[in-house]
């Protein structure tokens, strides 16, 4: 598994226990409860609120004066405590007088004495193991230092509330790292501040905001910060710098405080996104409005019985892995019973018209691929439909499967032959392309990308196909005849 995950530049093997290292940067003190702060350290539990609490018992029974309260009700000493045990995030809490200096790339923390004591490091970006991309991040200083000790940065903008920190480069701008690096790792890291938190970005873009503002105004009241692009010293009570993250696209309720989940992350992409939704509704009435003027009929009892039926969106692709035989194939959906849709998300599509489509269908269909993230937008209880192409079986599964079904949809997958493949008419029947790919996958992650990703397309067996089709289309039926009695009682 190990080997597979390192081909899709993905970490999947890490400590079930969720056992994180806590390193609290301070005098070398052990605490009564063996954690030791300074230059050792013992593990502890993953949640940054268990992490605050820890630093309270660390600290308290030695330098008591040294203390203020924090909203939890916990008092806290001035010091950081960084976590770095997990293989896919380190992340810090800085309590106290934090301070920021972009042009140093440093946040300071000042505390009532002249010391000068040692600095963390942090890339906050939750992809740690990767080598490659975490060298294109920018990496902070964290630092505590005496009140008198050098010069002491003088507040430009003073904040009330707490700050994350955190990075949307590396690779930002493909939509599963946008959610699976990005989004739910914010999610999970500032829920326990409910909005009464600022963020404060590393390589900022415009893009981004405007792609995700409806998603952030749910998760903060305040504006965010450009950190390189805004030169002024901010001022917060309290920095926590990094993003915790859980599995693949998912939030693990154990780890949570209120038990939060991801039904509750989809909860919250429907407030984020109803307001526009409706906007749109209202637009196309208006429009459909406009067009029955100008048809002296009204509309046949034949298309009010198709809106009766289940729906399924098939997400189109338009480069490498494609189907094919995809006119047949909504040919065969619609015999079936169901009425079809074919949706085809562009970087610059709006992501609420997805939402809006993908929320009210009862089953998606897609190729493995980043567009497979959308599953997120699915009602739970819908169905989900991916088609494996050869060579990747393990990532099909483990990044989008298996959180289709924590989400609750009823996941199906479609594993094609290797005479749906199109590399079928390019190498021979016994080439290990064709009948081992596990082999081919062994060789490296450029091998992988170069073949089963980049020059793959698929051409169902619509034979084959039919059965998971079928079980999507009763599945359907009983969930909607479920909700009718649901609505009747």
């Amino acid at each position: 598994m190990c080997k597979k995950m390192m081909h899709y530049k993905r970490y999947h093997h890490w400590n079930k226990k969720g056992d994180v290292l806590v390193v609290c940067v301070d005098e070398d003190i052990t605490t009564p409860l063996g954690l030791v702060c300074g230059n050792n350290h013992k593990k502890t539990k993953p949640k940054i609120y268990y992490l605050l609490f820890l630093c309270l018992i660390s600290f308290s029974f030695f330098l008591a004066p040294q203390f203020f309260t924090s909203p939890h009700g916990f008092s806290l000493l001035w010091t950081i405590c960084c976590e770095r045990s997990s293989i896919r995030s380190d992340i810090c809490v800085m309590k106290g007088d934090v301070r920021t200096d972009s042009a140093s790339s440093r946040i300071t923390l000042y505390r009532n004495n002249d010391e000068v004591l040692r600095h963390e490091k942090i890339k906050p970006y939750t992809r740690k193991w990767e080598k490659s991309v975490m060298d294109t991040i920018d990496e902070l200083d964290l630092v505590v230092k005496g009140e008198h000790s050098g010069i002491h940065q003088k507040c430009d903008v003073k904040h009330d509330v707490p700050a994350v920190f955190f990075s949307t480069g590396g690779y930002t701008g493909n939509l599963y790292h946008e959610f699976n690096d990005g989004l739910l790792p914010l999610y999970i890291t500032s829920q326990q501040f409910n909005k009464k938190v600022v963020f404060v970005i590393l390589e900022y873009h415009n893009w981004w905001i405007m792609k995700y503002e409806n998603v952030l105004s749910h998760l903060t009241e305040y504006p965010v910060i450009d950190f390189r692009g805004d030169k002024r010293i901010h001022c917060f009570p309290e920095a926590v710098v990094g993003l915790r993250i859980h599995d693949e696209l998912t939030v693990s309720s154990s780890l949570m405080v209120n038990d939060k989940s991801i039904r509750d992350f989809r909860d919250l992409l429907d407030r984020a996104y109803w307001p526009r939704i409706k906007g749109l509704v209202q637009d196309e009435e208006r429009e459909a409005r406009r067009n029955m003027e100008k048809l002296v009929s009204s509309p046949s009892s034949e298309t009010k019985m198709d809106l009766k039926k289940p729906k399924v969106v098939i997400l189109s692709r338009n480069d490498s892995r494609t189907i094919l035989n995809e006119d047949s194939l909504v040919k065969l959906i619609e015999d079936i019973g169901f009425r079809v849709e074919v949706l085809s998300p562009q970087r610059t599509t709006e992501l609420a018209r997805i939402y809006r489509v993908l929320n009210s269908s009862d089953v998606m269909i897609g190729v493995h691929g980043a567009a497979m993230t959308h599953f997120l937008f699915m009602r739970p209880g819908s169905v989900f439909i991916q088609i494996i192409p050869l060579g990747t079986d393990w990532a099909a599964g483990t990044y989008y499967g298996e959180p289709a079904a924590k989400l609750g949809l009823k996941y199906i997958g479609y594993k094609i032959h290797p005479k749906e493949s199109s590399l079928y008419d390019e190498y021979e029947k016994n080439d290990p392309v064709l009948t081992d790919p596990n082999s081919v996958n062994d060789r490296g992650w450029e091998f992988t990308k170069k073949i089963y990703l980049d020059r793959q397309n698929v051409k169902l067996n619509l034979g084959r196909f039919r059965k998971r089709l079928l079980r999507a289309y009763y599945h359907s039926v009983a969930n909607e005849s479920a909700r009718f009695r649901l609505q009747s009682q």
